[in-house]
């Protein structure tokens, strides 16, 4: 057993930013995502689940059992523009090239973007992508003002709903998340040649059983990191495959390193593709003599 640690070397993370949108027609024939397009001009996402809230029920003069109700999945999407395919989403159609008619049928699209995970070491540690399933867009307000002194372009934003998609051994859902610092890289890169296609193949977003078929047994699972050794304060990191090592924020190699000069932290991270059985025992104080 270890004690806790608060804010270890590259434990003192956080997610920012938002970037390489895509939207996915649905094909009502065959029900799969299999059309995708770049959405450039992509500023917010906002993700806002629902429901799951606890329904007590009273006897005996207790409370006798608290039930959940269903767990719903909604957001907001905002952006500077949006691509040409959104329009049969956003309940337009255009029957001539540059006529557009609104209050058409709205149509069940799927979404993919990005969102960057950074720590106290790097800024660019890695990334998560969002897969959305089965949302359709409400109708929402545009404000066209006057160009000013202070002048701004329009800032589109539409609220959706989802409704969710079966997943074989678990319940049904709108959303995947997965996270490219614990995954298996080579399953990662074959994910995203689907969702954003190759030279020979359209742009797709795969169902979720689809999506974890990708990545099942494909996590390497390590020994527990080895424990790094101090003799008259030269620190000796062992070699152990999927664990990176690295003392004060810099990653070193294995072997003995240079003599300590003062107080040093050493670190061990997973390599990607690799996970830790437990992620507590990753630190180690050294005291210069």
């Amino acid at each position: 057993m270890t004690a806790v640690v608060w804010d270890g070397t590259g434990q003192r993370k956080f997610e920012a930013g938002v970037d390489h949108g895509v939207l996915y027609l649905l094909n009502s024939e065959s029900g799969e995502y299999d059309s995708g397009f770049a959405w450039n001009g992509l500023t917010t996402v906002k993700e806002q689940p629902g429901g799951a809230a606890p329904n007590p029920s009273y006897a005996d003069n207790i409370k006798y059992l608290n039930l959940l109700s269903t767990e719903t999945y909604s957001g907001t999407i905002e952006a500077w523009t949006y691509p040409d395919e959104w329009g049969v989403c956003d309940g337009t159609a255009a029957p001539v090239a540059g006529v557009v008619v609104g209050q058409q049928t709205r149509q069940t699209f799927g979404l993919c973007y990005r969102s960057k995970i950074g720590n106290d070491i790097s800024s660019d540690a890695g990334f998560k992508l969002h897969l959305v399933y089965g949302a359709l867009a409400a109708a929402s307000e545009r404000d066209f003002a006057t160009i000013n002194d202070n002048p701004s372009s329009v800032q589109f934003s539409w609220a959706f709903e989802c409704s969710p998609v079966p997943m074989t051994n678990m319940k049904p859902t709108c959303q995947l998340t997965i996270d490219s610092t614990k995954v298996n890289a080579g399953a990662l890169t074959d994910l995203m040649d689907l969702l954003y296609g190759t030279e020979g193949t359209d742009p797709s977003l795969p169902m979720p059983d689809d999506v974890l078929a990708l990545f099942s047994g494909t996590v390497t699972v390590t020994a527990e990191p080895a424990v790094p050794t101090m003799t008259a304060d030269v620190i000796t990191i062992p070699a152990v495959t999927g664990v990176i090592y690295s003392i004060d924020g810099v990653d070193v190699d294995a072997g003995a390193q240079p003599a300590i000069t003062q107080n040093t932290v050493v670190h061990a991270r997973p390599a990607q593709g690799y996970i830790f059985p437990d992620p507590s025992v990753d630190e180690w104080f050294f005291q210069h003599t």
